[in-house]
C-alpha cells in the first residue's frame, strides 16, 4: 500500500540524480518483495495514480519473485483502452508464471480529468465493458463487443474500416483473476456479480453488513453460479505489543484516513467522505473535510475518531489483535491486507499469518 501522506510533498531530487534514485527505489522494492515472500505473504499490490506506471513495476517484480501473487491495485479504467489493459495483463501473467491479478478501479474525476484528460463518465458501464472485453481478449477468439461505453469494432465515429481482431500471442492458459476496487453501493453490487476479488479500502468489519450487505447480496444473486465465491481483500495498519510502534501505527492510520476523507476529492464529490458518513461518522466526516480543505491538516487528522482506528486496524496487544483478526475472518475476508509497524515487520507478518490460518 502507499505510505501515509506527508503534510507537504517531499522535495524533488536534484537534476541528474533522478534516474539513479529511481533505480535504487526499484532495487529496494525488489528486496522488500523477496523478504515478504519469504515471510509467507501471499499477495503484493501497488498503486498507480500519476507517478510511475504499475505495469512496468510489476514486470520487474515478477522476475524477482517466485511464489507471491502480484496485483495492480489499481489500474484506473480510464487510463487505457480495455484491449490494452488485457494486452498488458497477459505478459504479466506469463512472466509471473500465473501469479498475476488484474486489479481495476474507476479512480475519481480529479485524477481522470486532471491527469488523463478524459471525462469521468459512466464508471459502472465502463467497468463492465472493460472486464468483458478483457475476458474476450484472453479467450483467444476474435473480439466483438457491443457495450454502453465501448464497441469493438468501433460502430460510430470512425472510418468504418475496423474489423474484429484476436490476440496475436498465445492467450493465457487460464482466466486472469480480476479484482475490483469499489466502495459505492452500485460498484460493490457489480463487483459481487462479475469480479473474482473485491479490493476494499478503509474497511470496518463491524459495520460491514450495514454498509455493504444489501449491495453484496444483490450482486451475488446475479453472479454466474459456475464462478468461485467472491474473495475479499481487507485489513489495515498492524502493530503488536505496547512499544512506541503502537502510537506510530495509530498516527499513520489517522493520517491516511484523514487524508482520504478530507482531501481525496472535491468538497462536493469525495467517495471516501461519503463512505465515512455511511459508517455512521457523519459529523466527523464533515469536520475532517472542512479542516483539511482550509489547510489545517493536523487538526483534520486529530479529528479522526479513535473508534475508527480501533475497529479498522490491528493495533494493540496480542490478545486484542487476535480478537480483531477473528472479526475480519467472520465477515468473509480471505486476504488480510496489512501495513506493519515495529522493529520486526516480517515477524509481525508471520504472527498474523499463523493466527489467521
Amino acid at each position: 500500500p502507499p505510505p501515509p501522506p506527508h503534510p507537504t510533498p517531499p522535495p524533488a531530487p536534484p537534476p541528474g540524480l533522478y534516474s539513479s534514485a529511481a533505480s535504487d527505489v526499484y532495487k529496494r522494492q525488489a528486496q522488500q518483495a523477496r523478504d515478504f515472500e519469504s515471510a509467507g505473504v501471499d499477495l503484493l499490490w501497488g498503486a498507480e495514480i500519476y507517478g510511475y506506471d504499475l505495469i512496468s513495476t510489476l514486470g520487474y517484480l515478477a522476475a524477482e519473485t517466485e511464489t507471491v501473487q502480484l496485483m495492480t491495485g489499481i489500474i484506473p479504467l480510464y487510463s487505457r483502452s480495455p484491449a490494452l489493459i488485457a494486452q498488458s495483463a497477459a505478459p504479466l501473467d506469463a512472466l509471473s508464471g500465473g501469479r498475476f491479478v488484474l486489479g481495476l478501479g474507476s479512480s475519481g474525476p480529479q485524477v481522470i480529468e486532471g491527469w488523463h484528460g478524459v471525462p469521468f463518465e459512466k464508471p459502472l458501464a465502463r467497468t463492465r465493458d472493460t472486464i468483458e472485453i478483457c475476458r474476450k481478449v484472453w479467450s483467444g477468439e476474435r473480439v466483438e463487443h457491443e457495450g454502453r461505453t465501448y464497441s469493438l469494432p468501433m460502430a460510430e465515429g470512425g472510418t468504418g474500416l475496423g474489423k474484429p481482431l484476436k490476440f496475436m500471442n498465445a492467450p493465457p492458459a487460464h482466466d486472469i483473476p480480476i479484482a475490483l476496487a469499489s466502495i459505492g453501493p452500485k460498484n460493490v453490487e457489480l463487483t459481487a456479480e462479475i469480479a473474482d476479488i473485491w479490493q476494499t479500502i478503509h474497511f470496518v468489519p463491524d459495520r460491514f453488513e450495514q454498509v455493504w450487505g444489501e449491495s453484496l447480496a444483490a450482486g451475488k444473486a446475479k453472479r454466474d453460479p459456475a464462478k468461485a465465491p467472491l474473495e475479499i481483500i481487507a485489513g489495515g495498519f498492524a502493530a503488536i505489543g505496547d512499544g512506541p510502534e503502537i502510537q506510530q501505527a495509530r498516527d499513520a492510520a489517522r493520517g491516511l484516513i484523514g487524508f482520504y476523507v478530507g482531501g481525496m476529492g472535491a468538497k462536493s464529490k469525495n467517495f471516501y467522505n461519503d463512505l465515512f458518513r455511511r459508517y455512521g461518522w457523519e459529523a466527523e466526516a464533515e469536520q475532517i473535510q472542512d479542516l483539511f480543505l482550509s489547510g489545517r491538516r493536523d487538526e483534520a487528522y486529530a479529528a479522526v475518531p479513535d473508534e475508527y482506528i480501533d475497529l479498522s486496524s490491528l493495533i494493540g496487544d496480542e490478545g486484542f489483535v487476535r480478537e480483531r483478526l477473528q472479526v475480519f475472518k467472520d465477515v468473509g475476508v480471505t486476504y488480510l491486507n496489512v501495513q506493519t509497524f515495529g522493529p520486526q515487520p516480517l515477524g509481525t507478518i508471520q504472527k498474523l499469518k499463523t493466527w489467521s490460518s
